[in-house]
């Protein structure tokens, strides 16, 4: 072989994979989406999805040119998450973003492959879906919008807004909260340092979140605190409006509580925490492996007071919470 032939079949071997990284670079990627939530939920769905479309817009991945979006909607239901999850999982798809603890769980069901970019998923490690928040180890990883001492602040908020509080009670759904163990501790030592006896009140409906808040009722001295899980969301209009008709002071984690009438919220800005997920789709979509992205926290807590609650409650809002407000509903 010619000298000059030998470089010249090199070179060409040398550029291959540079050609064949720049044709895979250039493809339309595949991105399926599974929302827990129901596809009328404009408050945390419809904003959260809209949120993570503007901010892949804003890195360059743009629908129809050079990624394609299919989502799918849950409501809430597991055997409708579980099918919509197989139906994703079918194409083989570049990546898939799971919003809620639910969504995740039943498209790692489905596989341990695909790589997937979750939200408001309160606990990763404890529901198997990576080995750490450090080091996921898992084809999954993202962004987990509760910390434990949140239990602390809710009880906190609560007596600050409602000082003559003697009672605070954490609500939750025990099949869709199996995190409640991260909030007790924080909880109940906050409560006993504030004054307030702290209670347990697993609920499994609604019939018994109304009983409870008609018992509360009859002794005004006592409050609520709202734990996070997709039973609280699934139902945050009707708690709202239950806990205004009672007139039971209760703190919520999602500003949507608020906005629908509850009396305050504090946590993570959900719809942000979308947003936040791109950065992860992003680097993933570019070559990374979500076992070497570790889990994220909340790096922002919103802070929501509805005014016009407060004030059916007979409550005065002390001056440090209303310059500390996020949002003031008036």
């Amino acid at each position: 072989m010619k000298r000059r032939d030998f470089i010249t079949l090199v070179g060409g071997a040398a550029a291959w994979p540079l050609a064949a990284r720049a044709q895979k670079l250039d493809r339309v990627r595949r991105l399926g989406v599974l929302m827990g939530h129901a596809e009328s939920d404009i408050d945390e769905g419809q904003a959260g999805i809209a949120a993570f479309r503007d901010e892949l817009r804003k890195v360059g991945w743009m629908e129809h040119r050079n990624i394609e979006i299919d989502t799918r909607w849950a409501a809430w239901d597991f055997e409708t998450a579980r099918r919509l999850a197989k139906e994703l999982v079918g194409p083989q798809p570049d990546l898939i973003f799971a919003a809620s603890t639910m969504a995740t769980g039943v498209l790692l069901q489905q596989t341990r492959t695909i790589p997937i970019v979750f939200v408001v998923v309160a606990d990763p490690v404890g529901s198997g879906f990576v080995a750490s928040l450090a080091r996921p180890e898992s084809n999954a990883t993202g962004f987990t919008p509760l910390v434990g001492s949140l239990g602390a602040k809710w009880a906190q908020l609560l007596k600050d807004m409602a000082p003559h509080l003697a009672t605070v009670s954490l609500l939750f759904n025990p099949p869709t909260a199996p995190y409640i163990g991260m909030f007790l501790e924080p909880f109940k030592t906050a409560a006993a340092s504030l004054g307030m006896e702290a209670i347990i009140a697993p609920v499994q409906d609604m019939p018994e979140v109304e009983s409870l808040l008609a018992a509360q009722a009859r002794e005004p001295n006592r409050g609520l605190v709202i734990i996070p899980d997709y039973f609280t969301v699934g139902h945050r209009t009707e708690i709202a409006s239950l806990t205004a008709r009672y007139l039971v002071p209760a703190i919520f984690w999602s500003r949507s509580f608020a906005e629908l009438g509850g009396l305050i919220s504090y946590g993570p800005f959900i719809v942000d925490e979308f947003r936040r997920a791109v950065s992860y789709a992003d680097r993933i979509l570019k070559g990374e492996k979500p076992a070497d992205l570790p889990v994220q926290a909340p790096t922002k807590f919103d802070l929501v007071i509805n005014l016009k609650t407060a004030k059916a409650f007979g409550l005065t809002i002390p001056d440090k919470l209303l310059v500390a407000a996020d949002k003031v509903i008036e």
